[in-house]
């Protein structure tokens, strides 16, 4: 009997040999469980090092931005703490000049806010009360909702939005609790999605089945469960933009979640709220909706899959998409940036692998 996804297959272990990434975890699944899960590789390229299992937790990065950021967004939209129209500056006081003055929530999550794709803050400042300002007050690039540039720094925003957002109101309103961050939302959502590792700053109990990322100079070590991200270490491992750990088993759950949400229930926000989220924005030009990005053929997804598939990518060599009209999704995690950033391999492996597992998904 052929083995399941065989070609899918063979691109992610020649990616191996070809040293696209040391380790990579796959999971293909439908809305009632997965259809494919397999592991290749090793953690690293040094010899004897442990094989990647399924149990491999990896770096997530972006794919925060779709799995905590937007879905907390979602939901406190739907707890009305939160509107998709509330300006940036009626949650953030610092947040002011005429060229932003109507920037909203929407526009940070299109991506169509002015702001940049990235600015180095960490070298010099530490925590949300230096980055805050420091964000607030960059130049805008371009004019707001003219056209859609993937921003980092818009997510950090809305991850500090989100904190404040835990505690019923903004802190401009009075109601700010410091205890009620992003991430400890994050966890209550995960609690009962799946008993999989997902989380920010991971446990050190996790370190020998985590993937390695970067050896890192300006931190002076090899990143071992510690984000790669360095913006998001600056801030204490857990922002908008990035931080997530996790296994492609637990980012599977998630994507089954999303399916059970679309198809109509409320498990991670209400359907229609979900719904809204992930319409195409009407920025001239973009692929975005709200958090989510969308099919395009020229998409990290291939060319086969539907015009309204969802999805997201993250730097390490993280990729999640769900093609929901199809009721399937594809997860693919691995740790390209090993040892090094400068690897931009697993860039053309990714449309073939998706590509791959869509052929095989349509013959059966």
């Amino acid at each position: 009997m052929p083995e399941a996804f065989a070609r899918a297959s063979e691109t992610l272990l020649q990616g191996v040999l070809d040293r696209a990434f040391p380790a990579a975890s796959v999971e293909v699944g439908r809305i009632e469980g997965p259809l494919w899960q397999r592991s290749f590789g090793a953690l690293t390229y040094e010899p004897g090092a442990p094989e990647t299992t399924d149990d491999t937790v990896f770096d997530l990065a972006s794919l925060t931005k779709v799995i905590a950021t937007t879905t907390l967004a979602m939901r406190a939209v739907d707890a009305g703490v939160l509107a998709l129209e509330d300006t940036v500056r009626a949650w953030l006081p610092e947040w002011r000049g005429s060229d932003r003055e109507a920037v909203t929530i929407r526009d940070l999550l299109a991506h169509a806010s002015g702001l940049p794709d990235y600015l180095p803050f960490f070298r010099d400042h530490t925590g949300r009360v230096e980055f805050e300002p420091a964000i607030c007050h960059t130049p805008l690039e371009y004019s707001p909702r003219t056209q859609s540039v993937y921003s980092d720094l818009g997510f950090i925003l809305l991850g500090f939005m989100l904190d404040d957002s835990g505690s019923g109101g903004s802190r401009t309103a009075g109601r700010f609790d410091p205890a009620a961050t992003m991430a400890s939302q994050f966890r209550k959502i995960v609690s009962f999605i799946t008993p999989e590792p997902l989380t920010f700053n991971p446990s050190r109990l996790w370190r020998e089945r985590t993937a390695p990322t970067e050896i890192d100079h300006w931190r002076g070590r090899l990143l071992i469960g510690e984000v790669h991200d360095e913006n998001t270490w600056a801030l204490g491992g857990a922002a908008g933009h990035a931080g997530l750990f996790g296994t492609a088993s637990a980012v599977g759950a998630f994507a089954r979640a999303v399916l059970l949400t679309i198809a109509g229930e409320p498990l991670l926000a209400q359907p229609a709220t979900f719904r809204e989220f992930i319409r195409r924005s009407a920025i001239p030009g973009s692929s975005r909706a709200l958090g989510w990005d969308m099919m395009l053929p020229t998409s990290s997804c291939g060319t086969r899959m539907s015009a309204t598939a969802i999805g997201h990518t993250g730097f390490t060599g993280t990729s999640l998409w769900i093609d929901w009209e199809r009721d399937l999704y594809v997860v693919l995690l691995t740790n390209r940036v090993h040892p090094t950033r400068e690897n931009n391999r697993l860039k053309a492996i990714r449309p073939a692998f998706h590509d791959a597992v869509m052929e095989e998904f349509g013959r059966t």
